[in-house]
């Protein structure tokens, strides 16, 4: 990894199950692309998917070994980036604790997105101090390698500004250690799930990024369209349809004729949704292939990991020691 004129970037995914074209075009798209310009650090937030998933750790390892292969396959290179396991890197640990003796309990206790998956999860025993200082986890993560850009959604902008304002206090309490990171805001809408609704793997509404074509047809005929539109003729409204807001994340260069020709009645859905799975498969065809070139090589994911964390570490402890010199510890 050659450090870039850009900065240096940190991001990274909890394995919490399959990845699929949400974070693909939410997420992962994105990465490829900043890799050719930045410094970039990948992170396998493994540590993270227990905040939620404390009380079943069994498919943990599944799971990250499946996300890696989704990354590499999707045209992450660890040629290029730093890709690593969070929980290998045992600094984030250490400055999460020094870190969470700083921060006052109401910076966590009033963040927006806390109180909104505390209603979410409802049904779910998540009231414990490593879901309420999961911003203070990511501050960590952050700042332990000294990221200025984070690329987030809007949703983790809260996170974000915790981080900075977590930043500001230790380099007024202490010596100035730490950068404060900029979001870089993604420009690609989120995608509804294929039923409408917010994409969740709970739902099972989401296209896995490893779903055969048999199943990406049937979930793309199962897409909710315009309710008020009966025959081909009728005037469509775009705005409110599942398949449109596909074309807007994924396929963009075509979003102007696929409107015009939905509002002028020039365009079935049933023909819609056909264009739609050739777009989806000509995305996906290309990650089939590599994942399973990738699927059948023994001990590929662990080697990327080493690799990833041999890297990580020697910045990571670099840190650190500025971190105790300037608390005097």
């Amino acid at each position: 990894m050659v450090a870039l004129a850009k900065g240096r970037i940190l991001s990274g995914n909890r394995p919490t199950g399959k990845l699929h074209l949400g974070n693909f075009a939410g997420a992962l798209a994105n990465w490829v692309k900043l890799q050719e310009d930045y410094e970039c650090l990948f992170m396998v937030a493994d540590w993270h998917a227990l905040t939620t998933g404390y009380d079943d750790t069994s498919e943990l390892k599944e799971y990250t070994r499946e996300m890696l292969i989704d990354w590499i396959s999707a045209g992450l290179d660890p040629e290029k980036s730093v890709i690593f396991r969070q929980s290998d890197v045992k600094e984030h640990a250490e400055l999460h604790l020094l870190l969470s003796m700083i921060t006052p309990l109401g910076w966590l206790e009033r963040c927006p997105t806390y109180k909104e998956q505390l209603q979410q999860l409802s049904g779910k025993e998540i009231t414990n101090y490593g879901f309420l200082g999961y911003p203070v986890l990511m501050a960590s993560d952050i700042l332990v390698y000294k990221a200025d850009t984070v690329p987030v959604g809007e949703d983790q902008l809260p996170h974000l500004e915790l981080a900075r304002e977590i930043a500001r206090r230790f380099n007024y309490l202490y010596t100035p250690t730490f950068p404060e990171p900029q979001a870089k805001l993604s420009q690609v809408p989120l995608l509804p799930g294929v039923d409408g609704r917010k994409m969740s793997k709970s739902y099972g509404n989401t296209i896995a990024l490893s779903d055969p074509p048999e199943r990406v047809r049937e979930l793309v005929n199962a897409m909710v369209t315009d309710p008020e539109r009966i025959r081909k003729s009728d005037p469509g409204h775009p705005d409110v349809c599942t398949v449109y807001a596909y074309y807007k994340g994924l396929a963009p260069e075509v979003l102007e004729s696929r409107r015009e020709e939905c509002e002028g009645g020039q365009i079935g859905c049933v023909a819609c949704k056909r264009q739609l799975l050739k777009t989806l498969l000509d995305i996906l065809g290309p990650i089939h292939e590599r994942r399973h070139e990738l699927a059948v090589q023994p001990g590929l994911v662990e080697s990327i990991l080493e690799q990833g964390a041999a890297k990580a570490s020697p910045m990571a402890a670099r840190t650190m020691a500025e971190v105790r010199e300037a608390m005097r510890i």
